[in-house]
């Protein structure tokens, strides 16, 4: 059966509404109101997963539909995240804070062409470099998370550490470092019950305190991509040299 037309448009207002949300957050960021605009970040992250899985689902993906795609993760992304932090707290540095946010984004921009030109051919297991939807929610959690912190640090510790932490995210998107992908569900599948119970005793951490726990995630992801290089992909890089010398000898 010939599948309706609504069904191809799906995935593609997915994207629009994903590109929608990080307009409504740039406006809402021009005008100061900055939780507002981390929340459409936060938004339109969601909706980026949903549109892929749509897509793969529906089995309507589409050269065109990747685009539009990596167009609107640049403007959700990119565009707003570098625009918020500068007005929230980076303009107290002149310009050493305008060029951290203009630095952001344009690594945003390297690291989604480079995704698009390593797609077929990488991993699934890991991303190389850091996603750039992950960068731009953790400065959003972070702007959310600074609430809770005592005024008289935000234009002393907060901002000397968001403008260090514009310059990791840049340098991570930008990098060779692997970052899990939680697209292998081998794991999952292995043990459903035990992921389960984890996923629920997270979701209710995180509903308990979601503005504190969501910054302690994001960074918590930001920390596991050179553990994760350093550890685990060079002891599996020794293990499979040991093994290709042993059958060389044998």
């Amino acid at each position: 059966m010939p599948r309706h037309k609504s069904v191809y448009l799906l995935p593609n207002l997915l994207t629009t509404t994903s590109l929608f949300l990080g307009f409504l957050g740039l406006i809402w960021a021009i005008n100061g109101d900055f939780a507002s605009c981390a929340l459409c970040i936060l938004g339109s992250c969601v909706f980026d997963g949903l549109d892929g899985k749509v897509a793969r689902i529906t089995r309507t993906t589409s050269e065109f539909g990747v685009q539009l795609d990596s167009l609107a993760d640049l403007v959700a992304f990119g565009v707003v995240p570098a625009v918020m932090s500068y007005l929230w707290i980076l303009n107290d540095f002149g310009r050493l804070g305008m060029m951290a946010a203009f630095l952001f984004m344009a690594c945003g921009a390297l690291r989604l062409a480079r995704f698009n030109v390593q797609a077929a051919t990488g991993s699934k297991k890991h991303f190389v470099g850091l996603p750039i939807p992950a960068a731009a929610c953790t400065l959003a959690t972070l702007v959310l998370f600074s609430e809770f912190l005592p005024q008289e640090y935000m234009h002393s510790v907060v901002s000397v550490g968001t403008l260090v932490l514009v310059y990791v995210l840049s340098f991570f998107m930008v990098s060779t470092v692997r970052f899990y992908s939680f697209k292998e569900i081998s794991a999952f599948k292995a043990h459903p019950f035990s992921w389960m119970v984890t996923a629920i005793l997270i979701f209710s951490l995180v509903a308990s305190k979601p503005k504190v726990l969501g910054f302690i995630i994001f960074l918590g992801y930001l920390i596991s991509g050179p553990v994760y290089t350093l550890f685990l992909l060079s002891r599996s890089n020794k293990r499979l040299y040991r093994d290709n010398s042993k059958e060389e000898l044998g």
